[in-house]
């Protein structure tokens, strides 16, 4: 029987175009929670160091699943879906725990132990021989679900996918070395926070993997030198291109001519920064690279913009909904002027600052301008339309639409073929 998905039509071939009903359509949202986030891919679902000791725990979520990252008694770190066996009641009702023995459902008193497995059911022999749970009741059998969990760089991922390659190869090797390059040190994390956008989860990881509007949008970027299109930079894309990395060397911006030539109000060379600390910053990578979006399918983002480092996490919150969680990191070697670098930064990129509040804005305002012509579609034609690495412009769509590959890879039943 076909479903709301199967029905779907994509304009002309490949996927250079993308129907607005995907967007928005509830049974299509329901759909990859099922064929993405409970199929092949691997979902980020937080930092080692979150959960140092047995029994520290922290709670997140694999698409709209609720689940719980929990290192074992034998050091190793399960992800389990955190929900009790008896009446589906969160298990973990906190955030984050620590130095727990056993994991307890506050609704009946199940209580699980840090692997998932089932180890006591309150009254389960009932009172006075009166009640209980049947003599045949196997508690081996009503456990917390345990998923796969692998780490990279001390980044915990987890799958439902029993087949799925390992995390290692999910990465592959075109993307591991920035991953390493970034947060595969001795890391630290300075602060979280989260925001809300009023739009569909896949518009903020199409606008992650968008290296055309970030030096058109983001005024303070351009007008700054920190990101332009002049600078020498490029797309990188693993196999299909599921996962992509945008980056840019600073040190190679030439007078852009082309952003006069075609009036432009990216760069205005009439601002000046009242405190010009804000975008202090030092040359932290040999390298060179200066900026470096990484996006891994389907929604988790490396970041380094000068020496803002973070990684994020955009997790569904309905068709029309999602919510941004952010880990800000720096190093266990950085200097206390280093650190201060970093704080400054991240308040300019965050969301109370002068990119991520742009993208959460226009995020919301496709929602609106998709939702009443659902047999429309977006153009996604800079750079051609095809899915290959761009070694030498960032003025393209196609880490856009390496995105939208995953995810028909994934919704139509070709991932891993």
């Amino acid at each position: 029987m076909a479903t709301a998905y199967d029905r779907i039509v994509w304009p002309g071939e490949g996927v250079s175009a993308v129907p607005y009903q995907i967007y928005t359509d509830p049974t299509v949202y329901a759909e990859e929670q099922a064929r993405i986030f409970r199929g092949p891919a691997w979902s980020f679902v937080g930092l080692e160091q979150e959960v140092p000791q047995p029994g520290d725990f922290k709670t997140n979520y694999v698409g709209d699943t609720p689940v719980v990252m929990v290192r074992g008694r034998d050091g190793r770190i399960n992800v389990l879906v955190n929900r009790c066996a008896h009446r589906g009641n969160l298990v973990c009702i906190q955030k984050e725990g620590k130095n727990l023995e056993r994991l307890t459902c506050v609704y009946h008193n199940w209580t699980y132990d840090l692997d998932g497995a089932l180890n006591s059911v309150a009254f389960r022999r009932g009172l006075n021989n009166k009640g209980g749970m049947p003599d045949d009741f196997d508690m081996s059998k009503h456990g917390m679900r345990r998923l796969r969990s692998e780490s990279f760089a001390g980044l915990v991922f987890a799958t439902y996918s029993p087949s799925a390659p390992s995390l290692f190869d999910y990465i592959g090797a075109e993307m591991r070395p920035n991953v390493e390059r970034v947060v595969g040190r001795r890391m630290k994390v300075i602060g979280t926070y989260s925001q809300y956008m009023p739009n569909n989860w896949k518009l903020y990881m199409e606008n992650v993997r968008d290296s055309y509007h970030a030096s058109l949008l983001h005024l303070f970027q351009a007008t700054f030198r920190i990101n332009r299109l002049s600078m020498d930079g490029g797309i990188k894309l693993s196999d299909r291109g599921w996962h992509h990395i945008s980056y840019s060397i600073g040190a190679t911006d030439r007078e852009e001519e082309q952003y006069a030539a075609d009036k432009l109000r990216a760069v205005d060379d009439e601002y000046r920064l009242a405190d010009p600390s804000l975008i202090d910053k030092w040359a932290e990578f040999s390298c060179g690279t200066t900026l470096a979006i990484q996006s891994i399918f389907p929604n988790f983002v490396v970041q380094q913009i000068s020496n803002s480092l973070a990684v994020r996490l955009c997790l569904p919150r309905g068709p029309e909904a999602c919510e941004l969680m952010w880990w800000v990191l720096g190093t266990e070697d950085d200097t206390p002027a280093q650190h201060a670098i970093r704080v400054r930064q991240s308040n300019m990129v965050g969301p109370g600052g002068l990119i991520s509040m742009e993208d959460g804005v226009v995020g919301g305002w496709v929602q609106r301008g998709t939702r009443g012509d659902r047999d429309k579609a977006t153009i996604l034609e800079m750079g051609g339309r095809t899915v290959e690495p761009s070694r030498d412009s960032r003025a393209t769509e196609v880490s856009i639409r390496g995105f939208w590959n995953g995810y028909r890879d994934c919704m139509e039943g070709r991932a891993g073929r």
